[in-house]
């Protein structure tokens, strides 16, 4: 075997060595629904700020920014997720890793690529994103169909829900 050869034979059995020992997760979409499915039949309620603790999952909420319908705020006191704790948790479970981190929305989005052709388990975004701004409310995994599943608002629980029932649809996001 010429010397060539021989190197290239050692590059390859190094490569597929190598590789053979990383965790290569290319299509983790399904197990993206599966996952949200799952949490789903648990019926974690919504919390302001719940899932946003250092590990991603339920959590305390806070009533720092809270905005909604429901006073006094019972977030503080509530242990539960909000939209993007739900997905930052279903994402981590799903990646083996908190890839998407504690931040909210427009934190979240600024780590993914807009896709003009979703998927089951692609987010769906609310808001308004631009090149030169990014304000988003609302995060969902999208299920196909116009449907997500998603922790809505407060006193509701994770649940399914049609994307048309909010109005302001930014686009598709994959990670």
């Amino acid at each position: 075997m010429s010397g060539r050869r021989r190197l290239a034979l050692v590059t390859v059995l190094v490569l597929v060595t190598a590789t053979g020992a990383v965790p290569f997760r290319t299509n983790v979409l399904p197990e993206i629904v599966r996952i949200a499915f799952a949490i789903e039949k648990r019926e974690i309620v919504y919390a302001w700020g719940g899932g946003h603790a250092e590990d991603p999952g339920p959590s305390k909420g806070t009533c720092l920014g809270y905005t909604g319908r429901i006073k006094p705020c019972p977030a503080a006191d509530t242990r539960g997720l909000d939209c993007s704790g739900f997905t930052r948790w279903v994402y981590a479970l799903a990646h083996g890793a908190d890839v998407l981190g504690p931040g909210n929305t427009d934190d979240h989005v600024q780590k993914m690529r807009r896709v003009r052709i979703a998927r089951p388990g692609d987010l769906v975004f609310f808001g308004k994103i631009t090149k030169k701004r990014v304000k988003t409310h609302h995060v969902g995994i999208y299920l196909g169909d116009g449907k997500m599943i998603n922790a809505p608002e407060t006193g509701a629980v994770v649940r399914v829900d049609p994307i048309g029932r909010i109005r302001d649809f930014a686009g598709f996001y994959r990670l």
